[in-house]
């Protein structure tokens, strides 16, 4: 079982920068998404961004520009910083870990942590 542990977030000023990290403990295998989604109060989940194991990224449309996701792979670690921040941004921010170990896919969901910015 892997489990997810973020850290990083909190509140911030409109226009400030955060950074949210994200480890797995675990072997999460080679083949492998991760990334952060989102859910703001009265919204439904949406992802933010996602890399693989390869290297891709996607990012939502919103946070193009301003937010940039890596990975330390020898660390199974996702980060996430956003910069520009607006209170559009508020949500709480979950990580997750996608993918096959073997022949077994998995998908994992951290706690979530809150980012609030203030105007």
């Amino acid at each position: 079982q892997v489990q997810l542990k973020e850290s990083g977030g909190g509140l911030v000023q409109a226009g400030g920068s955060l950074m949210l990290s994200c480890a797995a403990s675990g072997s999460i295998g080679l083949s492998n998404a991760m990334g952060w989604y989102r859910r703001a109060p009265g919204k439904q989940r949406e992802l933010v961004a996602r890399i693989t194991s390869g290297g891709s990224t996607n990012y939502a449309d919103s946070v193009k520009g301003r937010f940039t996701i890596s990975r330390d792979s020898g660390k199974n670690t996702v980060y996430l910083q956003m910069s520009s921040l607006t209170p559009e941004d508020t949500a709480v921010y979950s990580c997750n870990a996608n993918g096959y170990y073997g022949l077994s896919y998995y998908n994992y969901w951290g706690q979530g942590t809150q980012v609030t910015v203030s105007s």
